[in-house]
């Protein structure tokens, strides 16, 4: 199957240019060629009007001063040397008639052979006429003596000069029109193909950024129309590319909070089984001492001992259930907040204390270091936030190890001035894996399920910690962590942050 030819827009452009050119030759040509015809016949009708007038008073003077005589007569015997007089005058031949149409006389050698029977006739009615052959051309016009027709003169003119001219002129303006054209058609075919130049790069940039690759920069440099198309093709292709990063970026962050949710489906089941787990090893031992409280009640130290382990099993039974409860109630109720301006030191005191008995078991030193100062803030959360803090540091602690808690001031960032207490939470202890330490802080993770049943750990403390501290509008983080121990710090503001300039 064969394609139509396809004409692109140069060639269309071409086409157009030359039709114009030579429409505009054709034309002009035309009505230049029309004019110069036109003031040719003017011109000569204009020359014969006046040698006709003169013809009709040098005949009517002659008549006049003459013997009086019939007209037809006087025609009749003068009509010869009038003929010779008035061509001798007017430079060209002249021929007369009479009234009747018979031969008067003539200023040529020989009377002239044209037939001009026709031409006598219109300037019997009064009319003048003209009779043409080739380059000769013949004016016939009537006579008047006193108002009477006398006869007819005829004026024998060439036309010779008249066609040269106008036939150079033809000549010339061909000529020039074909050279005009095929200049003006060059001239025009260049600019036309630089245009169209112009805007096959502008086509090729838009496919370019239809392939993905942006311009770094404006394609061409102009103060037209098209410069303004290259400047908006530009722009157009850096607010794709904008579009195109930002929508780049946004699926990233969607892929990782794809992959994110996916992790936390993964560890809420871990930890739904490991609660469950967790559960049922307390409720077993509170349910086997409860069988041997039955079986021996006469045994005085199994009843102590069952005493004591079931109490023990219990209060990590409320410890497990109390941790899920408050994460829950943070996640999903907006857990209440109550800031105020509070003394830091005596909250600070105050947890230490009530983790002593818990180190002394432990064989873990609690050292703190307090500064006096007010912070904004809960007081009940903060002392959540320390406890669980000083709980974990006391629990993956190493016999004979060492928890020191203090407390300083920290500026801002931006200011200079001081604006925030940073309270330290330093151990001695087993520290914490490289690989876990950016997840620490996620709800329901745990380093690994052994060292979580080792220590009674459900991964809901550092979490619990941390939406505290940003309820409190501060921070928690890792500060450092090793073999020889971890540090975290707790940032709280000094101020209210709402009544900040």
């Amino acid at each position: 199957m064969k394609h139509p030819i396809r004409i692109g827009l140069k060639g269309k452009v071409a086409i157009l240019l030359a039709l114009l050119l030579a429409s505009v030759l054709a034309v002009l040509s035309f009505l230049v060629l029309t004019g110069i015809k036109e003031d040719q016949r003017s011109r000569l009708e204009q020359s014969f009007a006046q040698q006709t007038e003169s013809a009709n008073l040098k005949v009517r003077q002659e008549f006049l001063t003459g013997t009086k005589i019939p007209v037809a007569t006087f025609m009749e015997r003068s009509g010869q040397r009038l003929a010779v007089d008035l061509g001798a005058e007017d430079g060209m031949a002249v021929t007369l008639y009479k009234a009747d149409g018979g031969f008067a006389g003539s200023s040529l050698p020989a009377e002239s052979k044209l037939d001009a029977r026709d031409a006598l006739a219109y300037t019997a009615k009064g009319q003048s006429a003209y009779i043409t052959e080739g380059d000769r051309v013949l004016y016939l016009a009537p006579l008047y003596i006193d108002g009477t027709r006398a006869g007819t003169v005829q004026f024998h003119s060439s036309l010779a000069e008249q066609h040269a001219f106008y036939n150079h002129i033809q000549s010339l303006f061909l000529g020039t029109g074909v050279s005009v054209l095929i200049i003006g058609f060059l001239i025009g075919y260049v600019y036309v193909w630089r245009q169209v130049n112009v805007i096959s790069k502008l086509n090729a940039a838009t496919q370019q950024i239809g392939r993905g690759q942006y311009l770094d920069a404006a394609l061409v440099r102009r103060t037209d129309e098209l410069g303004q198309l290259s400047d908006g093709i530009y722009d157009m292709s850096n607010r794709i590319s904008s579009s195109v990063t930002q929508l780049t970026e946004e699926k990233l962050k969607l892929m990782e909070a794809i992959t994110r949710l996916q992790e936390l489906e993964q560890q809420q089941k871990q930890f739904i089984g490991n609660i469950s787990h967790e559960l049922k090893t307390p409720l077993t031992s509170i349910l086997a001492y409860a069988d041997l409280l039955h079986m021996y009640q006469d045994d005085p130290l199994l009843l102590e001992e069952a005493r004591t382990r079931i109490g023990m099993e219990a209060e990590r039974l409320y410890a497990l259930i109390e941790k899920a409860l408050q994460l829950s109630a943070m996640d999903i109720y907006d857990f209440e907040t109550h800031a105020e301006s509070m003394e830091i030191q005596s909250v600070m005191e105050e947890a230490v204390h009530r983790l002593a008995v818990k180190a002394q078991q432990s064989d873990v030193t609690l050292a703190i270091h307090t500064n006096a100062g007010t912070v904004w803030a809960d007081p009940e959360n903060v002392m959540h936030i320390l406890i669980n803090l000083l709980d974990n540091a006391v629990k993956y602690n190493k016999p004979g190890g060492t928890v020191t808690l203090s407390n300083y001031i920290a500026n801002d960032e931006t200011t200079a001035l001081p604006a925030w207490m940073v309270v330290e939470i330093a151990d001695t202890g087993i520290g914490i894996p490289p690989e876990a330490i950016h997840r620490i802080f996620d709800p329901f993770y745990t380093v690994s399920g052994d060292r979580s049943r080792a220590y009674g750990g459900t991964g809901l403390g550092l979490s619990l910690v941390r939406s505290l501290a940003e309820k409190q509008r501060g921070s928690i983080h890792l500060a450092d962590s090793g073999p020889n121990g971890s540090t975290f710090l707790l940032r709280l503001p000094l101020q209210n942050p709402d009544s900040r300039p």
